[in-house]
């Protein structure tokens, strides 16, 4: 068995493994989400292929999300097959050792790793923001609407038989600077305009400073304004927090908008450093498996296998998301909390590397 041989023959199947357990999240996530969706439309006129299309369409940037743990399920079924079939004694007789096994699995999860990232993922985030557009469309909210241009924050706001179209320079934590706003009837007819420099958005009474307004002409100004929205602070940044709908070329605009408008651009470095190590994220999962399921005894229940490949996974995912947490909320570093994760555990991995062709 040369070298190629082997290796071809190890790739192909652990391939044929990550394929099929994809697959099977994939119709899971389906299933579970139609659900979801057919159940948002019950009071609707949509018919169910409305549903189905948005349900398609949401599905991928889903299993994106989850594609660490499909890795290390797979690892650990592709390792069960071996197991199963004694293959470990055929490569050993053939001079391949348990390191060289990992270490090609690993490589090709890296290589599928560069593509999911560079190929999949732009592909997912597109089907996303078809599906926020059309869901967003059959919303009962569509008489709110707040975008980012060059010009600043726009919002559109229907409250209490008034239409209110707001404009502000930027956003600063719960404030929102240079902000005017023009107040229509339901027939457009202007109603005022409002200029303030500051407005404290914490809640949906606005606070202003020394607002001036013009009213039928007249112009007067007031040192404390109260103005009710349907809109917080914290609604606002909500609105522009889905980074998933966008492709690495949208998000890069969406930076240079956030960085004009002096907003906190700390979210979607946090996002690029999240898709420039997803690669090595699913790598580490894969060696991890591999060095767990090299370390257990080999003739374990797939039932025993399974439980303990999801209890690792959802141990991971909180460890990831409380020191991710630190770095969105600026204890540390953006990107040392995407990164130190990783380097703990490739740290753990490596002692288990020790040893490893003795198993």
């Amino acid at each position: 068995m040369t070298p190629r041989i082997y290796q071809l023959y190890i790739i192909k199947n652990y391939l044929k493994t990550v394929l099929l357990i994809t697959f099977v999240f994939f119709s899971a996530i389906f299933v579970l989400n139609i659900f979801e969706e057919i159940s948002y439309f019950k009071e609707s006129d949509k018919k169910i292929i409305f549903p189905i299309i948005l349900t398609f369409l949401n599905t991928p940037s889903i299993l994106y999300e989850i594609f660490p743990f499909i890795f290390l399920i797979s690892t650990q079924f592709f390792f069960i097959r071996v197991f199963d079939k004694d293959e470990l004694n055929v490569f050993k007789n053939f001079g391949i050792t348990n390191y060289k096994i990992i270490k090609t699995i690993t490589f090709t999860s890296l290589l599928l790793g560069i593509f999911i990232v560079t190929i999949f993922y732009n592909l997912s985030s597109k089907f996303k923001y078809i599906y926020f557009d059309l869901k967003s469309g059959q919303s009962k909210d569509n008489k709110y609407l707040a975008v980012i241009t060059n010009n600043g924050i726009w919002i559109k706001d229907e409250f209490k038989e008034k239409i209110n179209i707001i404009n502000a320079k930027k956003l600063v934590k719960n404030k929102l600077m240079d902000v005017s706003i023009s107040q229509f009837d339901n027939n457009f007819n202007i109603i005022r305009y409002i200029y303030t420099n500051e407005a404290n958005i914490e809640n949906n009474d606005w606070y202003l400073k020394k607002a001036t307004i013009s009213k039928d002409n007249n112009k007067s100004v007031k040192n404390e304004f109260i103005f009710r929205t349907n809109f917080n602070s914290e609604k606002i940044k909500s609105l522009f927090s889905n980074l998933s709908s966008l492709t690495f070329f949208k998000l890069q605009k969406l930076k240079k908008e956030y960085e004009q408008l002096g907003y906190s651009t700390s979210e979607i470095n946090g996002h690029f450093q999240k898709l420039y190590s997803y690669p090595v994220y699913l790598t580490i999962m894969c060696l991890f498996a591999s060095i767990i399921m090299l370390n257990i005894k080999h003739n374990n229940p797939i039932t025993f296998n399974l439980v303990m490949g999801i209890l690792i996974s959802v141990i991971i995912y909180y460890f990831n998301f409380f020191i991710f947490s630190l770095g969105e909320n600026e204890y540390m570093p953006i990107e040392l909390s995407v990164w130190l994760p990783l380097i703990i555990i490739f740290f753990f991995c490596c002692i288990g590397l020790v040893r490893i062709n003795e198993k």
